[in-house]
């Protein structure tokens, strides 16, 4: 019984950690999203890639 509550106890705890994780991602995101807005010229929209091709690695992996 006491393992149970141990378990109990450790995934509480596990959910709140990860709940606090998630805040502060979406907060990190919303402030980035914030300062793409105050950026960008009048009309047009944030961060919008220049090209249609995929990025690409500078250098190709060594073997």
């Amino acid at each position: 019984m006491h393992e149970f509550e141990t378990h109990r106890i450790r995934h509480a705890e596990l959910r709140r950690a990860a709940d606090r994780e998630r805040l502060a991602r979406e907060a990190a995101g919303a402030r980035r999203a914030a300062r793409r807005e105050e950026t960008a010229p009048l009309g047009a929209p944030g961060a919008e890639p220049h090209t249609d091709r995929p990025r690409r690695h500078r250098l190709p992996r060594t073997a």
